[in-house]
């Protein structure tokens, strides 16, 4: 475990599922860590009482970008500094149909309203987030932003829109994020977990179940750690896949020939 004495980090959605595990890796190793809930209170000072005095519990909108700004500058003048951003907080196709996996969505059955409540939390507010911290790293030479994927497979699937595309559309801005800050010190990557995971997003009935083939959450500490650590300089636009770790490592996006021949798709 490296020490992240004197970092800070900010971790969305970090009251349960993969960023419960993130923001509690990142606090354990000495982080200071700003965790963020939409309204899960009592989930973040649940959190918080697992490292008194490096968690730090904020309720806020992820999918609000004038939140998102406020948010940063709020971690800003509390600490002084702002050294990793994870956007973590999302919806999944749970949020659009609860039961999307035994009467699966059809796009033109999703509402205007849908589309926007998941690309605003999903896509918009990430930029919003990277927008406001990227500057303060800027100034101090060093950062690490981190946005969660979704399986190649999952983007493109059948019955995920809105979810797919959302997910999609912040890997790409992911690679581009990369690419316009290469050489800065400020390193962009996506952390994926490698398939479906044992979170909310999941339908209750398959949760815990043994044999349903649901990851750990716990999956993402390692990688989380690395990309906070000196260890992980000059990785920038790669899409690190949890279950895979410490392999599974690839350019972010998608080329001109979309996935390679005999690629998983859940990664």
């Amino acid at each position: 475990m490296p020490d992240l004495t004197g970092r800070v980090a900010l971790v969305t959605g970090a009251s349960r599922g993969l960023g419960r595990v993130m923001a509690a890796a990142l606090a354990q190793a000495g982080a200071a860590v700003v965790a963020t809930a939409h309204s899960d209170r009592a989930g973040l000072d649940a959190l918080a009482a697992e490292a008194p005095g490096r968690l730090h519990p904020v309720l806020s909108d992820a999918g609000d970008p004038d939140a998102c700004r406020a948010l940063v500058a709020e971690t800003q003048a509390r600490f002084g500094r702002l050294d990793m951003l994870v956007c973590n907080a999302g919806l999944g196709m749970i949020h659009v149909k609860p039961d999307y996996r035994s009467a699966p969505v059809r796009f033109w059955d999703v509402s205007a309203a849908q589309w926007q409540r998941t690309i605003a939390t999903n896509l918009l507010g990430p930029a919003a987030l990277a927008a406001a911290a990227v500057p303060r790293m800027l100034a101090a030479g060093w950062g690490r932003i981190v946005t969660i994927g979704t399986g190649h497979g999952t983007m493109v699937r059948a019955h995920y829109a809105p979810y797919g595309p959302s997910k999609a559309g912040l890997e790409a801005a992911t690679a581009i994020w990369a690419k316009e800050l290469a050489g800065s010190g400020v390193t962009v990557n996506c952390l994926v977990p490698g398939g479906a995971t044992d979170t909310a997003f999941m339908p209750a009935e398959l949760r815990g179940m043994p044999g349903s083939g649901l990851l750990d959450p716990a999956i993402m500490a390692a990688p989380i750690l690395f990309l906070a650590s000196a260890e992980s300089d000059g990785v920038t636009g790669r899409r690190i896949v949890a279950r895979r770790w410490p392999d599974g490592m690839a350019d972010a996006g998608w080329g001109p020939g979309g996935a390679p021949a005999g690629a998983d798709p859940s990664t």
